[in-house]
C-alpha cells in the first residue's frame, strides 16, 4: 500500500519538472566582451555617483583646540583599476582598487584666542571598493538588482594646511584626518547600493516586459527564470509569446525546440525559436486580421478579364448579374506555421479563396471556392532594436475543393493570382511585418554589425552593442520629479557654526 502511495506521488513528478522549465521562445546572451563595454559605462557612472558623496559635518575638540569641518565636496576622483565580471550562479562582481579621491572642505578653527577659517585640500588614497550585485527575477518577470553587499575601505588620508597656525595644524591633525577617513568610508557604499538598488533599477525598468507591438497584437517578455550566470556569460530566457489584444490572457503553449546559444565571440545573441515567430502569426489569426477583400476597380483588370472568361457559362447563366463588379475575398484558414532551417526560413500558410459576383441591390453569387497553400521565404534581420522580417513568395498551389475537374479548369488561373499575391498582397504583409517589434534591451542601448545566423528550429542574431544614450541621461529622464513641500515664511535659519570660548 505504501509503495503504491508513492508510485501515484512520483507519477506527475515528470509533468511538474517539464512545467518549471518550459523552453523559452527568446533568449539573450551577454559575453564577457559585452560586460567590458558596460564596464566602461559604469565606471563613468560610478565616478558621477561618488563625485556627489555627502559627508556630515565633522567637529570636536582636543584640550585647547576646537575644529569644525564643513561642506565636504569631492573634487577629483581616480579609479585606475577596476573590473567587473560574472560570479555564477546570480552575480555581477564589481571591484574598484587603489583609487583615490580629492576632497575640499571648509574648516573653522580655534586655538586658545586665534581663530582661523578657511579651506583645506585633501585626499584619500589606497581606497578599494568590493560591491557583488545579485540578479533575479521579479514578480513582473522583469530583470532587476534584488541584492547588494559593499565593503569598502580607505588605506591613507592626507590633508595640506596652510596659514599663520599650520604648524599647529599638522600636530593636531590627526584627529581631523581620522575623522574624515572614516566618515568618507561610510559613505561609500550606501552611496553605490542607492545608485544600483534604485538607479540601476529604474533603467532595468525600460527594458519591455508586456507591451503592445501594433493596434492588434502585444508580446509577453517576461522572463521565465532567474538569470544564468557562468564565468564568462549571463543567459535570460525571455517567455517571447505574442498575444492579440482582444484576448491578452490567452497562452499558446510551447512545443518548439528551445534555443541553445553556444558562441561567445560577439558581445551579445539573441535566439529565436519558431514558437516565436508562431506564436505571432497565431496572435494574428486571432485577431482576424489575416484577410482581404478585393472588389471592383480593385482587381486587376487583366485578371477581371480571366476570371470572367473562366467562369463564363455561370456567369452567363445568371444573366441580369453579367455586368455586376467582381469580388474576391482571400482569407487564411489555419495559423500559418514557421519553419526554420540552417539552409534558411520559411512560412506555410494555407487560405481560401471565394470569388464572387455582387450585383447592384442582390445578394453576392459565389462563383468558386478554392483553397491555396503557399510557402513564404522570410529573411529576419535586425535594426537598431528592431527585430524585422522581409517576407517573399516561393510556391503557390491553388486547387478546388469541389471536385478534381475544376481543380483542372483553375490551373490557368495559376500564375495570374500568383502574380495577384507578388504585386497586391505581399507588399501590405510585408509593410505590416517591417515595422518589427523591440528586442528586450534597456533604452539607451542598441545593437550594431547584426549576423543572423539560422539552426535547426532556432536562429540566432550575433551583434555589439554600442550606448546611444548614457546610463545617466536615461536615469534622469524617468526620475520622479522630487516633492518640494512649502516652507513657512520667515521660519528659523540654520545657526552657522560658532567656536565655543574656553
Amino acid at each position: 500500500m505504501a509503495a503504491g502511495s508513492c508510485l501515484l506521488l512520483l507519477i506527475p513528478l515528470p509533468w511538474l519538472l517539464a512545467a518549471s522549465h518550459s523552453p523559452p521562445g527568446c533568449k539573450i546572451r551577454i559575453t564577457s566582451k559585452g560586460l567590458d563595454l558596460v564596464k566602461q559605462e559604469g565606471l563613468r557612472f560610478v565616478e558621477q555617483e561618488l563625485q556627489n558623496i555627502t559627508v556630515s559635518d565633522l567637529h570636536g575638540k582636543e584640550g585647547q583646540f576646537h575644529y569644525n569641518i564643513s561642506q565636504v565636496k569631492v573634487m577629483d576622483l581616480q579609479l585606475a583599476f577596476s573590473d567587473l565580471h560574472f560570479q555564477p550562479q546570480q552575480h555581477l562582481v564589481f571591484n574598484i582598487s587603489n583609487a583615490s579621491i580629492s576632497l575640499r572642505f571648509r574648516r573653522q578653527l580655534l586655538y586658545w584666542f586665534f581663530y582661523d577659517i578657511g579651506s583645506i585640500n585633501a585626499s584619500a588614497d589606497g581606497v578599494h571598493i568590493h560591491t557583488v550585485l545579485q540578479l533575479a527575477k521579479d514578480e513582473a518577470g522583469r530583470l532587476k538588482i534584488s541584492n547588494i553587499t559593499c565593503n569598502a575601505s580607505i588605506a591613507r588620508m592626507h590633508a595640506g594646511f596652510s596659514g599663520t597656525l599650520r604648524k599647529v595644524y599638522e600636530f593636531l591633525s590627526t584627529f581631523i584626518v581620522t575623522g574624515m577617513r572614516f566618515l568618507l568610508s561610510q559613505q561609500i557604499c550606501p552611496s553605490l547600493e542607492h545608485a544600483s538598488l534604485v538607479l540601476l533599477n529604474s533603467v532595468l525598468d525600460t527594458v519591455p516586459v508586456r507591451n503592445y507591438v501594433d493596434e492588434h497584437i502585444g508580446i509577453d517578455y517576461s522572463l521565465l527564470r532567474d538569470p544564468a550566470v557562468s564565468t564568462d556569460t549571463l543567459d535570460l530566457d525571455f517567455k517571447g509569446m505574442f498575444f492579440p489584444r482582444a484576448k491578452e490572457d490567452q497562452e499558446l503553449q510551447n512545443h518548439a525546440v528551445e534555443p541553445v546559444i553556444k558562441e561567445t565571440e560577439r558581445m551579445v545573441y539573441v535566439a529565436f525559436s519558431e514558437y516565436f515567430f508562431d506564436s505571432a502569426m497565431h496572435a494574428y489569426f486571432q485577431a482576424g486580421v489575416l484577410a482581404i477583400e478585393l472588389q471592383g476597380e480593385k482587381v486587376p483588370k487583366d485578371l477581371e478579364v480571366l476570371l470572367r472568361a473562366t467562369f463564363f457559362g455561370t456567369i452567363f447563366m445568371l444573366s441580369p448579374a453579367v455586368d455586376a463588379p467582381l469580388r474576391l475575398v482571400l482569407q487564411v484558414s489555419a495559423p500559418p506555421r514557421c519553419t526554420i532551417k540552417p539552409s534558411g526560413t520559411s512560412v506555410s500558410v494555407s487560405a481560401f479563396l471565394n470569388i464572387s459576383l455582387v450585383p447592384t441591390g442582390r445578394p453576392a453569387v459565389q462563383l468558386s471556392s478554392m483553397a491555396m497553400e503557399t510557402k513564404l521565404s522570410a529573411k529576419v534581420f535586425l535594426q537598431g532594436k528592431a527585430l524585422r522580417v522581409q517576407l517573399d513568395l516561393r510556391r503557390f498551389r491553388i486547387y478546388s475543393k469541389q471536385s478534381a475537374l475544376e481543380s483542372l479548369a483553375l490551373f490557368s488561373l495559376q500564375a495570374p493570382l500568383k502574380t495577384l499575391l507578388q504585386l497586391t498582397i505581399m507588399p501590405i504583409i510585408n509593410e505590416r511585418t517591417k515595422r518589427g517589434v523591440q528586442i528586450p534591451l534597456p533604452e539607451g542601448m542598441d545593437f550594431t554589425k547584426e549576423v543572423v545566423t539560422n539552426h535547426a528550429g532556432f536562429l540566432t542574431v550575433g551583434a555589439d552593442l554600442h550606448f546611444s544614450k548614457g546610463l545617466r541621461e536615461v536615469i534622469e529622464k524617468y526620475r520622479p520629479a522630487p516633492a518640494t513641500p512649502s516652507a513657512p515664511a520667515g521660519g528659523p535659519q540654520s545657526p552657522e557654526w560658532t567656536p565655543a570660548s574656553s
